[in-house]
């Protein structure tokens, strides 16, 4: 999948073949934003354009933009699937929450720079 990020948030990005363009849609967010255009540096700018819209409207409408993600997630796992999980995280010294969050990180190809925890 090829992506775009900018001010936190980020566009999947794919090929329409049958008009020759690029199009792009933001992720994460309830809100439809969609763009589109014939080059990288074109398809980047209504990316930026787009995002920047988004929070001009919801300023203007007084409605708080949505954030692609809070940091806050809540799971339903299986028992044994937390107790593994557990017992892995106290295994590599960790809290369970920073586990999670490094194996979650890794499997969604995210740079150490954004993994965390509490």
């Amino acid at each position: 999948m090829n992506t775009m990020t900018y001010k936190g948030y980020t566009a999947r990005i794919e090929f329409d073949d049958r008009d020759n363009i690029l199009v792009g849609r933001l992720l994460g967010i309830r809100d439809i934003i969609s763009f589109h255009a014939d080059s990288v540096p074109a398809l980047r700018e209504a990316f930026e354009e787009a995002v920047e819209d988004y929070l001009d409207t919801c300023a203007k409408i007084g409605k708080p933009a949505e954030k692609p993600a809070s940091g806050r997630l809540m799971l339903r796992i299986p028992p044994e699937v937390h107790g593994a999980a557990l017992v892995a995280a106290q295994a590599a010294g960790t809290s369970l929450n920073q586990w999670a969050a490094k194996v979650l990180a890794e499997a969604a190809h995210v740079g150490p720079r954004l993994q965390g925890g509490n």
